[in-house]
């Protein structure tokens, strides 16, 4: 929207983003019960393949019960501990110390999930500590396989490699936070519980393989690919894949680079199988028409990569990826009998990694959404939902402020000093370009009112030092969606969005800047006349409890939506009178 008067940046862009289905509390092999108390109660489910819906993986009381009980909509009971999930002492000590003295509703459900050792796909709201949840079972796991080791050698040990974590992020900031979360949780002598390393923007591949290796999907692969051996040494390592941000991994250019990394992992997870079964005299169940294929040509192989078929697309409404005309192919040149064959080899092959996808908006409804994609590749994967996933906190106060030309710069500034009383007070004022946030940061600069300026045309590092600055010291971040995701800045009181979001996953983000980890805030949202209509279906969205992404439409913008509404009236009015006529 913002600020005609300095630049023209008022565009809204095409919405792009899909509901999830109905979330539903269905049936799952594995159940556990803990002792949450009487006001909260868990289920953890799965997927249901036959209606192929989302499942809750946890539920509580009703909203308007958990409004009453303040930080009940974000902690468990005070019966669960660490240890009680199942981690060991030595990362409950550790979680304690860094501060988290309790875990999150969302950490209750997905850490045993994933200690269970099964693909797991979370899928929560922002700030419900989605990160921890996911580190803290793995460095669990990864610090028992090393003790356990210990007394192992060579001969007895049929893969003697280091067991390692790959966690994939789709930007340097993202993996540069996940690499300090990492190194936040200590032992008893003060150093990290394990070696992380990141690789990306100016680090390359480190000399001696850590334990948990952060990296976006360009440099992993620019760093693998080209070496062999290392490629190879690397695939036969990983045990554990961390998706983060999955969705946006999921899409546009990251795409191809996913499916090619999940091709890779599990064509080794195939030999690696091969190989255990071969050593002990059981061979393999092999369709004879199956081809050997070497390492070295893994693009030869028949990978289940998820790909869709044009049977399979949905209505136009409903699509969400529109390259998946690029994704590698199931088809082979063998003809369908050697697929078939590679399927039944799929099914028998034992399992050495696992898959772990998180987000904060996963939309399901189509096959080339996100979730769709996760549905088709991972179908025994167990799914965790939040209580507010797609929608508003009961912790969040929104404000709605609808400006025109004349009144927008003295709402903006209004709203800024009305929640801005003190100097450590955070607040985050969004834009949607970059011209938009120089000219915002200008306009409250002449009201005396001190900010940051972050966008994508700083340097990384200065990007990395101006974050770093306002979360120590507070005050005013003007901002592009670069910082709406992912991003951790503890104790942000009060979001404005200046630009009305351009998409639901956008506003999702942006909104989910405050108002995290148990604490309370406020969004500000300043829109003109031609957002109304959109303001207008994002809250009667929240009123009636709706996902948020039910106001949107996935492949159109919001505007052309309107304005087909709008015909389709003009239309059923001039029908009465033509039947007159």
């Amino acid at each position: 929207m913002i600020l005609s008067r300095s630049v023209s940046v008022l565009h809204l862009c095409g919405v792009s983003s899909s509901a999830p289905s109905k979330l539903l509390s269905q049936r799952f092999k594995v159940s556990f019960a803990l002792a949450y108390g009487s006001s909260v109660s868990f289920r953890l489910s799965s997927l249901n393949r036959s209606d192929r819906k989302w499942v809750r993986g946890f539920a509580s009381t009703t909203e308007a019960e958990v409004e009453k009980k303040g930080n009940d909509t974000f902690f468990a009971d005070n019966t669960v501990s660490w240890k009680s999930l199942g981690l060991s002492d030595k990362v409950s000590i550790a979680l304690r110390d860094s501060g988290f003295d309790r875990p999150s509703l969302t950490q209750a459900v997905c850490i045993p999930s994933i200690l269970s050792g099964k693909d797991v796909i979370v899928a929560a709201e922002t700030g419900s500590g989605k990160t921890h949840g996911y580190l803290a079972p793995i460095i669990d796991r990864l610090t028992n396989t090393a003790i356990d080791s210990e007394g192992l050698n060579g001969e007895e040990r049929p893969f003697p490699l280091k067991n390692l974590s790959l966690i994939l992020c789709p930007n340097v900031m993202l993996c540069e936070q996940v690499v300090r979360m990492v190194n936040g949780l200590v032992g008893e002598d003060g150093n990290p519980l394990l070696r992380v390393e990141a690789v990306c923007g100016a680090q390359g591949w480190p000399d001696r393989l850590p334990d948990i290796i952060v990296s976006t999907p360009a440099a992993l692969l620019n760093n693998i690919e080209p070496k062999r051996n290392r490629r190879l040494e690397f695939l036969r390592s990983v045990k554990y894949v961390v998706f983060d941000e999955a969705d946006m991994l999921l899409c546009g250019s990251f795409q191809n680079q996913i499916i090619r990394l999940i091709n890779m992992l599990r064509f080794d997870e195939k030999q690696v199988s091969r190989l255990a079964t071969s050593t002990i005299g059981k061979p393999m169940e092999i369709d004879a028409s199956v081809p050997q294929i070497d390492l070295e040509n893994e693009d030869d192989a028949e990978f289940d990569d998820g790909s869709i078929s044009e049977e399979e697309e949905e209505e136009e409404e409903e699509e969400y990826i529109d390259d998946t005309a690029h994704m590698p192919s199931v088809e082979a040149e063998a003809g369908s009998d050697t697929k078939k064959g590679w399927r039944r080899v799929r099914k028998i092959y034992s399992r050495s990694k696992q898959y772990i996808f998180i987000a904060a908006t996963l939309p399901v409804n189509g096959k080339k959404t996100a979730g769709g994609i996760l549905k088709h590749m991972f179908q025994d994967a167990i799914w965790v939902s939040g209580n507010f996933l797609h929608r508003n906190s009961p912790r969040l106060k929104q404000k709605w402020v609808e400006v025109t030309v004349d009144s927008q710069v003295d709402a903006l500034i209004e709203a800024v000093k009305n929640n801005n009383n003190t100097n450590t007070e955070r607040t985050m004022v969004f834009a949607n370009t970059v011209e938009a946030v120089e000219a915002v940061a200008d306009i409250l600069e002449k009201a005396s009112i001190q900010c940051y300026r972050y966008h994508k045309n700083h340097k990384l590092d200065e990007r990395a030092n101006i974050l770093a600055d306002f979360r120590e010291t507070g005050g005013v971040f003007v901002c592009t969606d670069a910082a709406a995701r992912g991003v951790d800045v503890p104790n942000v009181s009060h979001v404005i969005q200046a630009d009305f979001a351009s998409s639901a996953v956008d506003f999702l983000h942006r909104i989910g800047r405050t108002a995290r980890a148990g604490q309370y805030g406020t969004v500000t949202s300043l829109y003109t006349e031609a957002n109304r209509d959109l303001v207008e279906a994002i809250r009667e969205a929240v009123k009636m409890g709706h996902p948020v992404e039910t106001a949107f439409s996935r492949k159109r913008g919001f505007r052309n939506k309107v304005k087909k509404r709008a015909f389709l009236k003009a239309g059923e009015a001039e029908e009465p009178q033509a039947v007159r006529f």
